[in-house]
């Protein structure tokens, strides 16, 4: 299984150092990072939007080591605000942070990182849009619920987002799936020991239908993450089944994969979110999205070998 060693390297500053050196990076990083800067990333959110899709975007950077890191990384999500403030595109651009970038690794990480995001929360709250919590490797996700929790006193459109790899998920889904929670619901990325997570692919896709099927039956508003067909058609099944409208579930993909999919999900009716990365600092984030899909590293294997 390359997943898994995938993920370890994602870890490595040696192999940050290889792959970021090698000729045939740029062209993969700009297949899933949609560029560098805000000016980069609002012609694609315009663009997005004219094609009735939505977009929640990502500031790439986890690997925090200071508290000024941190404040960066929250001024860097309240420049992209004011931003998205002049497009007035409200809730069809909102954004998704990793608390891990506010600081939540650090001493006193919990209070720090929410000390950070809370000012992102309210700045989106001011332009009517939100803000979605990602999760992280299990050993954050108490931390990132009690967060979310806290936040949605204040801000309760606030979303979080659960993985159906982890043997916790289900439960943590029926706590969740409540009247005016937003939650996104993926397969999960980050290599888990087996203690605490499913390793097979076959028990991954069965806990992800089981855990979507309590957030259709929920008073919530569910967010598939997948770009997995049969999982999508699923999906569909389990919300007619539950009695849902189309404006009552919405379904998010990565950028750069599966395209005709966003917009043909959109021309249906449903709502498609389109989850939009940019900034510099794309190592961790890029090396995920290897790790999900063999096809995505034989991409980047034969890119390098061809500008080589």
């Amino acid at each position: 299984m390359l997943g898994p060693v995938i993920l370890a390297a994602s870890r490595s500053d040696k192999m940050r150092r290889f792959i970021s050196a090698a000729p045939g990076t740029k062209q993969v990083v700009d297949r899933f990072i949609a560029g560098e800067t805000v000016d980069d990333v609002v012609p694609i959110v315009v663009d997005a939007c004219a094609k009735g899709l939505e977009v929640t975007l990502d500031v790439v950077g986890e690997d925090i080591t200071t508290p000024e890191q941190a404040a960066a990384a929250r001024d860097a999500y309240l420049e992209l605000v004011a931003h998205l403030k002049d497009l007035g595109l409200g809730t069809k651009a909102e954004m998704s942070v990793k608390l891990s970038m506010f600081g939540q690794a650090l001493e006193g990480g919990h209070e720090l990182a929410l000390a950070n995001v809370r000012p992102v929360v309210e700045a989106a709250a001011e332009i009517g849009t939100t803000v979605t919590l990602d999760a992280e490797d299990h050993t954050t996700l108490d931390s990132m619920f009690a967060i979310h929790e806290e936040l949605r006193k204040d801000f309760p459109q606030t979303g979080c987002v659960i993985q159906a790899y982890l043997f916790r998920t289900e439960e943590d889904a029926t706590r969740l799936a409540a009247a005016g929670s937003r939650v996104r619901i993926v397969k999960g990325a980050y290599k888990e020991p087996a203690s605490v997570a499913y390793q097979d692919k076959a028990e991954i896709d069965k806990a992800y239908v089981r855990i979507l099927k309590i957030l259709m039956e929920g008073d919530g508003y569910p967010m598939i993450g997948s770009h997995d067909p049969r999982l999508i058609s699923i999906s569909q099944e389990l919300a007619r089944r539950a009695g849902r409208k189309l404006d009552e579930y919405e379904f998010q993909m990565l950028y750069g994969i599966r395209s005709d999919e966003h917009v043909r999900l959109a021309a249906e009716g449903h709502r498609m979110r389109v989850y939009t990365a940019y900034g510099t600092d794309w190592y961790g984030y890029f090396m995920r999205r290897l790790a999900e899909k063999p096809a995505n590293l034989l991409f980047f294997a034969r890119s390098i070998l061809t500008k080589g």
